[in-house]
């Protein structure tokens, strides 16, 4: 991933250095699940922990220094971990495992920690829009199908909505979480040829995994779900984000994205204050789906395993969760300080619309007074037309038919934003987590 979307904490989990080091102790682990069982001595399992070569940036280019030769990177990886500890202790690095053992389980427990900043962040972004929602609850906003006017709703409304969507995102993500916090160590082809089990039970208790029986590799169906985590989590920022965008069109103008000092929108236009933050998530929603395709297409791999997904997963993973923590921060900045007009959605909603966001009612009112249904439609979709042909107001054209024919009372009550939002705090109870 590129500096400018990589969160530092979520980087650093994927950094070769962080890699070996995993690996590492994957292999210390292993020595020493082999010690409990009397395979190797205990003592000489004691010595590869004193030993422990510290894995940093020279650690990580003696690997690939190593890998010129054996153009084979956890080769490389073990024979610089055994000549760092010496011989003879060195030679019980990596007995009885396969490269996929190793570098699996350290891949997995790597997900596992960056699912869990994933979820935090999820968290927090769920929590924005709650406190979004339940601020801005009473507020009205004509609500819009198609693009067009349509009934009225309120600000909360929608804020609550998205709320409960990532909350949807983050049970998904605990799901992936469970399901890519696995290990194996069962050798070639998963048989535990040449290793106990107990060994592999041993080493994912302590990295924190569940074990799994498994090929030479983890199936890769955990990493897809993984994925979809990342990308279901993208879609619903960008779907926030979208309706952002389109709150904040000059001819809507109900909402604006937070403008700091010094800020500039354009640098040819000065007046301009664009949502650049809401199109960036859009657009990098794009990227997470694109992720989670390569993810699927390796779940399928050759017999036993083959190598295929390998390089992918070298990019895909690594980059799918540093861009979706990025982003999860991003949209929480954008839920806490997106800044609402309510007045100006007010009048969007009683001037703006002409009145028309109330023919539901306006036809229901009808229907009440004794005509058929498709009689009061017609009545009032030629009330519609000419408000809108003559640009007046929906109830001065009602009270102007005589085909209407419905009184005062009848008519405010159909007009009545209150109680078209009686309801509105059913939204509200939805969010069970709020305090």
């Amino acid at each position: 991933m590129i500096p400018r979307y990589s969160p530092a904490d979520v980087a650093e989990l994927f950094s070769d250095a962080h890699r070996f080091d995993t690996m590492l102790e994957v292999e210390l682990l292993a020595a020493e699940g082999l010690a409990q069982l009397g395979v190797i001595p205990a003592a000489d399992a004691a010595a590869l922990r004193a030993r422990r070569p510290v894995v940093d940036a020279a650690f990580v280019a003696e690997v690939e220094e190593r890998e010129r030769v054996t153009n084979h990177d956890t080769a490389a990886f073990v024979d610089l971990v055994q000549s760092r500890i010496g011989m003879p202790e060195g030679a019980w690095i990596h007995y009885g495992l396969t490269s996929s053992d190793v570098v699996d389980t350290a891949l997995c427990a790597n997900l596992a920690q960056a699912m869990d900043i994933v979820i935090v962040e999820a968290t927090a972004l769920r929590d924005a829009l709650t406190r979004r929602a339940v601020e801005s609850i009473d507020w009205p906003i004509t609500g819009r199908t198609h693009g067009m006017h349509a009934e009225p709703t309120t600000y909360g409304a929608k804020f609550a909505l998205f709320a409960l969507q990532v909350q949807r995102d983050l049970e998904r993500a605990r799901h992936a979480r469970a399901a890519i916090a696995v290990g194996k160590l069962s050798g070639a082809v998963g048989t535990y040829s040449n290793i106990d089990p107990a060994v592999e039970t041993f080493v994912c208790e302590a990295l924190g995994l569940a074990p799994v029986p498994a090929t030479q590799v983890i199936a890769r169906d955990r990493h897809a779900e993984v994925l979809y985590a990342c990308a279901a989590l993208g879609t619903t920022m960008e779907q926030f984000a979208l309706e952002v965008r389109h709150l904040a069109r000059s001819e809507v103008g109900e909402a604006q994205e937070p403008f700091a000092p010094g800020q500039k929108g354009s640098s040819a236009m000065p007046h301009k204050r664009n949502p650049i933050l809401s199109e960036r998530l859009c657009g990098l929603a794009r990227v997470l789906r694109g992720y989670l395709v390569t993810g699927l297409e390796d779940v399928a791999l050759w017999h036993e395993r083959d190598i295929s997904h390998s390089s992918v997963e070298r990019v895909v993973m690594p980059d799918a969760l540093q861009l979706t923590v990025y982003m999860l921060r991003k949209a929480a900045g954008l839920a806490e300080g997106l800044v609402l007009f309510p007045e100006r959605a007010l009048e969007n909603l009683t001037q703006g619309s002409l009145g028309l966001v109330f023919s539901q009612s306006v036809l229901l009112a009808l229907v009440e007074s004794g005509l058929s249904r498709d009689d009061a439609y017609r009545i009032v979709q030629a009330a519609a037309r000419r408000a809108v042909e003559e640009r007046r107001n929906f109830r001065e054209v009602l009270e102007a038919d005589e085909a209407v024919g419905l009184d005062e009372a009848s008519l405010s009550r159909a007009f009545d934003t209150e109680r078209m939002l009686a309801h509105r705090y059913r939204f509200l109870d939805a969010l069970t987590w709020a305090p």
